[in-house]
């Protein structure tokens, strides 16, 4: 057991390094104006237009605290530390919102590109998207980013966004992705996007394109 808690708070702790990297990175190609929109055939989506104004109204709060802190805490040991916290707090959410924006979902020639900053990308090919629709949900959490459902078909993966999903595409064939609590196998997948009518029509001429290339091909 004492060997188990080691490797399981070991690799907590290596992902939240790699989290916490990965924002700052984020953070990066926000300030540079790097947003990975892909190439020119790619059409990028966003889906941060919900929660941008509430984070903001977090690290505006958070930058606010910083000097309160500088002027109520009179033990300098102290107030360097709350400052240190302060700081690493206020760039974490910086970053974190950030990511939301440098990494839209992406509609490509090829494939449906699901993201939630930087700790979700889940690419599905067209040929293996049997339907796209637009359907408005609630989700349980509004703190998990994923959240499997079960349904008659088999698992829905939800990507919520402030506990809400509003685009549906079902699969031909399941497919599998592996996350912090293992392998997840979906037959769905929901996400959130700012403009779900628009994904979802250019979605079906994906969709249609790679029939008509399926049906062209011999055999097909």
């Amino acid at each position: 057991m004492p060997d188990l808690s080691v490797r399981t708070v070991a690799a907590l702790a290596r992902r939240a390094v790699v989290f916490e990297l990965r924002l700052y990175r984020s953070l990066f190609r926000w300030v540079t104006r790097r947003v990975d929109r892909g190439g020119p055939e790619v059409e990028p989506f966003g889906y941060a237009q919900a929660v941008t104004p509430v984070m903001w109204l977090w690290i505006f709060a958070s930058a606010a605290e910083l000097p309160l802190v500088h002027v109520l805490v009179p033990w300098e040991t102290v107030r360097i530390f709350l400052l240190v916290v302060g700081v690493w707090g206020l760039a974490w959410m910086v970053g974190l919102l950030a990511s939301l924006q440098v990494y839209p979902h992406q509609l490509s020639d090829s494939h449906l590109r699901v993201r939630h900053g930087a700790s979700v990308d889940i690419r599905v090919p067209w040929a293996n998207v049997a339907s796209v629709k637009v359907d408005d949900r609630d989700l349980p959490s509004a703190i998990r980013t994923l959240q499997p459902r079960e349904t008659e078909s088999g698992t829905d993966l939800q990507v919520g966004v402030s506990a809400r999903v509003v685009v549906h595409a079902s699969l031909r064939e399941p497919m599998t992705i592996s996350t912090h609590h293992g392998p997840v196998e979906f037959t769905e997948l929901s996400f959130w996007a700012d403009e779900p009518r628009v994904l979802a029509d250019r979605a079906r001429r994906h969709i249609s394109a790679a029939v008509r290339t399926d049906r062209s091909q011999p055999g097909g």
